[in-house]
């Protein structure tokens, strides 16, 4: 067996990727902080219970688990970093207003995600809490953005639906959780002929209304107005569709807006989500390069219900769509002991240039540094000059 081969979708980032990933990082990280977003480091490992609480089904599947040695407890290695959040701000900050908290690291999946490469991410994040209303909403949504802007990954799509709508059509009504799944399955596949037999027994209203929303998908303003002829009349339905609607307008009016979409019955992540869900899209890529929404309930698992919103991407995939530049411009020194030489090249190093000293018999080599001055002698004292 070769010892240099990973396992399947695992891989080694090298250089050149490595340094533009670490760029967009501290990019969208500055960017988080100037909106007064604080850093937050959750664990890599935790137990499985607190990891996959208020998260479902979907992310057990996604979760690798071991036994801890030290407790007999079953341990996951994080596949998404929300849920340890959420925890961090009911459990460990308890505060009373609202907190806005960002992260960035790895998480691990037992399968590949769509779109991704790798099945480890370095997942990025943002999140608000403590404030139920649109606003915060729109504020993460603006976010989103704009670090897709700063990532230069080309025009963005913004997808949006609304996981109150389905709740306000259900009701009372609680079909079984298979049938559930398997609802979500076909909305999601706009699967007419299966979303029929599913729902051949259930209640005729409920059956016409969830029927619709397959067909409710496009520009925002028909939508909407379709949306309010063929759903039923019912409180939660017309909240939601205002949600949209304040958003939709307040989105279409920003600095280089997304384009702005809208279908009913994408509802993937429904049981983890409680109100606006968004999907973010770019060229290049069939999956979504970022999702979020909203997420009321998850706090309460951890014994503090708090109102909560934000969205997530993958680093390592922005990276490969991203047009950024991110080659250094490096000056290159020749070996000397000489101290007038060691000491332009600390000088240079300390006001952040790229010294690169080459070792005795060695030519510069690598992609990540574009070496376009070097230091040179001139009667005695080290100047850089441009490269031929």
């Amino acid at each position: 067996m070769n010892r240099w081969l990973l396992p399947e979708n695992i891989a080694d980032v090298l250089p050149s990727e490595a340094r533009k990933i670490e760029e967009l990082r501290r990019i969208l990280l500055d960017r988080f902080q100037t909106y007064g977003y604080e850093l937050v480091m959750p664990p890599m490992l935790e137990y499985l219970d607190s990891l996959l609480t208020g998260a479902g089904q979907d992310l057990n599947l996604k979760t690798f688990k071991l036994v801890d040695q030290l407790s007999g407890r079953t341990l996951g290695l994080r596949a998404d970093i929300t849920p340890q959040v959420a925890r961090i701000d009911a459990h460990l900050l308890n505060r009373q207003g609202v907190t806005r908290l960002c992260y960035a690291g790895s998480v691990l999946h037992t399968l590949a995600a769509p779109g991704a490469m790798s099945r480890e991410q370095l997942q990025l994040g943002a999140e608000i809490y403590g404030h139920a209303g649109w606003e915060a909403d729109l504020e993460v949504q603006k976010l989103l953005n704009e670090v897709l802007n700063l990532s230069k990954v080309g025009t963005v799509t913004l997808d949006m639906s609304h996981a109150g709508l389905l709740s306000a059509i259900l009701g009372d009504y609680q079909p079984e959780s298979d049938a559930l799944n398997t609802l979500y399955a076909s909305l999601q596949t706009k699967d007419l002929p299966g979303l029929s037999t599913l729902l051949a027994s259930w209640p005729a209203n409920i059956k016409e209304s969830i029927l619709a929303l397959v067909a409710l998908s496009g520009s925002p303003e028909p939508v909407l107005k379709a949306a309010r002829q063929s759903l039923p009349n019912l409180p939660g339905v017309l909240s939601a569709l205002s949600d949209l609607e304040r958003l939709c307008q307040a989105i279409s009016v920003l600095p280089n807006a997304p384009q702005l979409n809208l279908d009913l019955s994408d509802l993937r992540g429904y049981q983890y989500h409680s109100g606006v869900m968004f999907a973010a899209y770019v060229a290049g890529l069939p999956a979504a390069v970022a999702r979020g929404g909203r997420y009321d309930m998850v706090g309460a698992a951890f014994g503090r219900s708090r109102p909560a919103t934000g969205f997530s991407l993958d680093i390592m995939t922005l990276a490969r769509l991203s047009k950024i530049d991110s080659r250094k411009p490096a000056i290159l020194a020749p070996w000397s002991n000489d101290s007038k030489l060691s000491q332009q090249i600390a000088e240079l190093r300390q006001q952040g240039e790229v010294v690169i000293q080459l070792l005795p018999g060695h030519d510069q080599d690598g992609d990540e540094f574009h070496c376009d001055r070097e230091l040179v002698d001139q009667k005695g004292a080290w100047v850089v000059k441009t490269r031929a």
